[in-house]
């Protein structure tokens, strides 16, 4: 944990992320990439210069034989309050809709609930568990499907609410989230969505790691070209660094 620690201080400070006083809630799916955020927050709560307030915050779908309840126990041995939100996503989708395409749906309804808990917790900011893969694999979808050079940001103010997204995790790589996973025993939930793995971005997640076995510093070169265009809010504003290239071939490291 010591390595993404270092790597999530840095993009903190990039990308000025938290400032003092904020009051941030960690957005838990109960997947690897949000369990390893909150985890990270949460060491870095413990000594960061800026002191920050830690939430946990999880949408349940609703979907059938998603138990939260290890991650819940996980949050009280961090000192992290959680709020569980229920909702009837995955009836709603599933059930009474029956969408063949279900994904922006239920991503737009999962936020709508998400940020309407945020406001009335009170919470300014809300930090997603994206990596560095995510952010590439964004860029292609962006490139193929839309035609244009395009990615989430590392900072990202939304006015209709007075909230602020924070992607902490940007400068580790999956490999290293996956690898903390595991050797902290994290507890991952299971997705029982029906769309899981067939999605574009599945697609084109399969198509990096195929091009990666003949281009090995692709992830790499498009991070930092995304960096150095840069795209939209992606030039750093705080320290001004950027991620040295130990850390973005040492993947599989923690």
């Amino acid at each position: 944990m010591q390595m993404i620690l270092s790597y999530l201080r840095r993009c903190v400070e990039d990308y000025d992320m938290i400032h003092p006083g904020d009051k941030i809630a960690v957005g838990v799916s109960g997947g690897k990439d949000s369990l390893v955020l909150l985890y990270a927050m949460a060491k870095l709560r413990e000594f960061y210069p800026a002191p920050f307030e830690l939430h946990a915050i999880t949408v349940h779908p609703g979907a059938p034989d998603m138990d939260f309840g290890p991650v819940e126990a996980l949050c009280e041995t961090l000192d992290v309050p959680c709020h569980l939100i229920q909702t009837e996503i995955f009836h709603i989708i599933f059930d009474l809709r029956q969408e063949k395409n279900p994904c922006s749906m239920c991503a737009k309804m999962r936020r709508g609930a998400m940020h309407s808990a945020l406001q009335e917790l009170g919470i300014n900011k809300v930090a997603l568990g994206h990596h560095r893969d995510d952010a590439v694999e964004t860029f292609f979808l962006s490139l193929f499907y839309e035609g244009r050079l395009s990615c989430f940001q590392p900072v990202t103010y939304l006015d209709r609410t007075g909230i602020t997204q924070i992607r902490p995790l940007l400068y580790c790589g999956e490999g290293m989230v996956r690898g903390a996973a595991l050797r902290h025993g994290l507890p991952v939930v299971h997705n029982p969505c029906p769309a899981d793995g067939n999605t574009r971005r599945q697609e084109v997640k399969e198509l990096v790691a195929r091009l990666g076995k003949d281009y090995p510093k692709l992830k790499d070169y498009v991070f930092g070209a995304m960096q150095r265009l840069p795209l939209p809010e992606w030039g750093a504003v705080g320290g001004g660094r950027r991620l040295r290239r130990r850390g973005m071939e040492d993947d599989c490291a923690e």
